[in-house]
């Protein structure tokens, strides 16, 4: 299958689903725990791609995470130099975000980021995302 236009990632990149015409299609709910956190990454991850991590990427955190998590991976990030959200420097070419489980008022999605190094050799990382289900905000991430 060709590349798609975009930065050499394919059309059936995890962040891609093919509708029956044959057009990438996507959908969601603002009701969705799991779409919340798809929701988040896909766009702090556009943010980071376009323009690097400022003042909007920063209004997406304070939008889409606990404060109690924003403090959290202020000091992740301190200690290790790499963006806490992703646990990772750099911007990954593709996410995915599928329902893992849930429980005791929480939600938790498993996040794959798909990265392409300077080798073109493709990776994985994958995290557990926790959502409050109360507020559908992000009060965890960790490695998984």
């Amino acid at each position: 299958m060709p590349a798609a236009a975009s930065g050499g990632v394919r059309a059936d990149t995890p962040a891609t689903v093919t509708s029956l015409a044959g057009t990438p299609a996507r959908s969601g709910s603002p009701t969705s725990t799991v779409d919340r956190v798809a929701d988040f990454y896909g766009a702090y991850i556009d943010v980071l791609f376009d323009s690097g991590r400022g003042r909007l990427a920063n209004s997406l955190r304070g939008h889409y995470l606990t404060e109690q998590l924003r403090s959290s991976l202020a000091r992740w990030e301190a200690a290790h130099h790499r963006d806490g959200v992703l646990r990772a420097k750099g911007v990954p070419i593709a996410w995915k975000v599928v329902y893992n489980d849930s429980g005791m008022g929480h939600c938790w999605t498993r996040v794959t980021l798909t990265w392409q190094d300077t080798g073109n050799q493709v990776h994985r990382t994958h995290l557990m995302v926790q959502s409050d289900l109360a507020t559908r905000l992000i009060s965890g991430i960790k490695a998984a």
